[in-house]
């Protein structure tokens, strides 16, 4: 699998994915998320591809204190082959390099086959309550 920085023409494809692994809310407008995922940490949005087809994504941050993993996703037919544990390697090591100490993430609760993945990768509970709060809505994505 080759690692790189999503690029724009790839929108339709990561779309896709995110479609196909299930990573949609319905309050979620898509491309105004990688629009503004775009002015901050671009470098940390990797897609993974095999043969030229992105069959991975994942987006990172950091904000000077701790950083964040979101949307990491592969292609339901390309799992079970490494290719999440080296899409998190790639931008843990990106994420690190800028400086940072230690990595959130937010999962659904319901979601247990994600939460035993990030278990498996070295991901422990944290022992706290995720809380949220829209500032601002969104159109549904419509495609």
């Amino acid at each position: 699998m080759e690692i790189r920085e999503y690029q724009e023409s790839d929108e339709k494809d990561v779309i896709e994915l995110w479609f196909e692994c299930d990573l949609v809310l319905p309050e979620c407008n898509l491309k105004r998320d990688i629009e503004r995922k775009l002015k901050v940490d671009r470098d940390l949005f990797l897609v993974g591809s095999v043969n030229g087809k992105i069959i991975a994504s994942v987006m990172g941050g950091y904000e000077g204190h701790r950083g964040g993993i979101n949307l990491l996703a592969v292609d339901p037919k390309y799992r079970r082959k490494g290719y999440g544990r080296l899409m998190m390697e790639a931008v843990e090591q990106r994420i690190k390099e800028k400086g940072c100490p230690r990595i959130n993430l937010q999962i659904r609760a319901a979601n247990k086959d994600v939460i035993e993945f990030y278990q498996a990768i070295g991901y422990t509970g944290d022992n706290v309550v995720g809380l949220g709060k829209r500032l601002e809505e969104d159109e549904p994505y419509n495609g």
